[in-house]
């Protein structure tokens, strides 16, 4: 599925195309927007509407790039009504997340790709 003519197809198309698994995975990844979505619904599920109010996106664009997190594997929604509840199937992209942010910080590019953990956190309660 291709977003637009900037960001390119998704995992599914690019390895459809012939592109290998991992280097497809980082390139759905590479996309700034794709990865602040990731980001949020790290801390829990979301809407559409509550996406495009946090992250000041436009609402047909985080729907595009839903439907390609969607295409990856690495996002799924529920419905409830007429509303979508949309959250993160693969927790351990996370795990990836934190190690590409050790990586940056031992190459000096120190950033932050996992939400801080929750209070509740190891304790039962929920992410």
């Amino acid at each position: 599925m291709a977003i637009d003519s900037d960001a390119g197809p998704c995992v599914s198309a690019d390895i459809a195309a012939g592109v290998p698994p991992a280097a497809a995975l980082f390139h759905s990844l590479a996309d700034e927007n794709r990865l602040r979505i990731v980001q949020r619904l790290a801390r829990g599920e979301a809407r559409v509407v509550d996406l495009v109010a946090e992250l000041g996106l436009a609402q047909s664009t985080v729907s595009k790039h839903l439907a390609c997190l969607r295409d990856c594997g690495l996002v799924d929604y529920r419905a409830e009504g007429r509303q979508s509840f949309y959250s993160l199937t693969r927790p351990e992209l996370m795990d990836l997340l934190a190690s590409a942010e050790q990586l940056l910080v031992a190459t000096g590019h120190a950033v932050t790709l996992c939400p801080a953990p929750h209070p509740d956190a190891g304790r039962g309660g929920a992410r």
